[in-house]
């Protein structure tokens, strides 16, 4: 039997010593960054930096909730900015959103071809959304198609009700489109005389 050769025990040794060295050596510069960030901290102290800034001596704001809800700084963060969200949406839940607008949000248009332009500008995109390819395990959200004939009729009693509030704030008869206003009947039945 041989002894150990005398080459391999110093390359034995040098092996721990080299992994030492590595992990010294972040080490090393983290204390660096530590301390100049320590410097930083106290240069800005003393120059008065952190005196007389929004908030001071207020407890933060759901600090003691922060653990409830993971998202509590999002949330915030769009309350506090007033982001509109709703481009953020899925597709799906802003078509739907949209829909539950429908027939107030048409009530600004003056034609009706406008009206039928913008419907079906609806449903081609309810429909360009039912072909994307859906992923997940749920049942994908679905949003249906409106009918056009039957929006427009709505949205020519919401026109009609829309015009006759704005022409009585105003202190002027009700006109639809010109036409004399119609009149309802209760008021033909209390105006008979």
């Amino acid at each position: 039997m041989s002894g150990p050769e005398p080459g391999r025990t110093d390359q034995a040794r040098a092996v721990p010593d080299q992994a030492e060295a590595a992990t010294a050596r972040p080490r090393m510069d983290l204390q660096k960054i530590e301390t100049w960030v320590d410097h930083a901290i106290q240069q800005a102290q003393r120059n008065g930096d952190f005196d007389d800034l929004p908030g001071a001596g207020k407890p933060l704001d759901r600090i003691d909730r922060a653990g409830d809800d993971p998202d509590w700084w999002i949330k915030g963060l769009i309350q506090r900015e007033k982001l509109d969200m709703t481009g953020a949406l899925p597709t799906a839940l802003a078509l739907r959103r949209e829909r539950s607008t429908f027939p107030e949000a048409l009530v600004e248009l003056a034609e009706e071809a406008q009206v039928r332009q913008r419907l079906e500008d609806f449903n081609e995109r309810v429909l360009a959304d039912r072909r994307k390819p859906y992923f997940g395990t749920g049942s994908p959200v679905v949003v249906g198609r409106v009918d056009i004939e039957e929006m427009v009729a709505a949205w020519r009693e919401a026109r009609e009700a829309h015009q006759a509030v704005t022409a009585e704030s105003a202190g002027e008869p009700a006109t639809v489109d010109g036409a004399a206003p119609r009149r309802r009947w209760w008021q033909r039945t209390w105006n008979t005389g």
